[in-house]
C-alpha cells in the first residue's frame, strides 16, 4: 500500500512539475516573439562589422592609412599552398570598408535584409579566409547571417513596412 501512495504522489509531483514547466515555456515564447527575436539578430550582427567599417576611414570614402596597410602587410588569404596577399589591397580595404558599413545599416533598418545578411555572410567567409583562428566568432556571425536568409527580418522591419504597402504576401 505504501508504494501506490509514493506513486500517486510521485507522479502528482511530476505533474507540478510538468505544469509548471509548460508554465515556465510559454512565458518565455510570449517574451521572445519571433520578430523581436529577428530585429535583436539584426543589430547583433551589425555591430561587429560596423565597428570594423568605422575603423577604415578617415573621412567620407577616404581610407584611413591603417586599412590599407592591414590588406597590403597584415592580412593574408589562408588557402592551400599559402597565405597569399590580397590582390589589389587598396581596392579590397574600400570594398571591405563600404560593405561594412552599409551592410549594418541595412540591417539595422530591415531594409534589404536578407541581401544584407547574405553579403555579410560572404565577407565573413572571406574574414575566415583571413584570420583562420577566429572561427568560433566567424561560426557565430555565419550563423546569425544565415538565420537572417532563411526568416527574413521579421515583422520590424522596412522590408515588413514594405510589403504590407504594396499589398505582397509575407515570404
Amino acid at each position: 500500500m505504501t508504494s501506490i501512495s509514493q506513486k500517486d504522489s510521485g507522479g502528482g509531483a511530476l505533474t507540478a512539475i510538468a505544469r509548471f514547466g509548460y508554465k515556465v515555456e510559454r512565458i518565455v515564447a510570449a517574451v521572445a516573439l519571433p520578430s523581436l527575436v529577428l530585429l535583436v539578430l539584426r543589430f547583433a550582427l551589425a555591430v561587429p562589422f560596423w565597428k570594423s567599417g568605422i575603423l577604415k576611414w578617415d573621412g567620407f570614402l577616404r581610407l584611413s592609412d591603417t586599412a590599407v596597410t592591414l590588406f597590403t602587410d597584415e592580412f593574408m588569404l589562408h588557402l592551400p599552398g599559402g597565405p597569399y596577399p590580397y590582390p589589389a589591397p587598396a581596392l579590397m580595404a574600400f570594398l571591405s570598408g563600404c560593405a561594412e558599413i552599409t551592410f549594418p545599416i541595412l540591417l539595422v533598418l530591415g531594409f534589404a535584409t536578407r541581401f544584407a545578411a547574405l553579403g555579410l555572410l560572404f565577407m565573413t567567409l572571406i574574414v575566415e579566409l583571413t584570420v583562420p583562428d577566429g572561427w568560433p566568432i566567424h561560426l557565430t556571425w555565419a550563423s546569425m547571417a544565415l538565420a537572417l536568409v532563411a526568416w527574413g527580418p521579421g515583422l520590424i522591419s522596412l522590408d515588413a513596412l514594405f510589403r504590407r504597402l504594396l499589398g505582397l504576401p509575407r515570404p
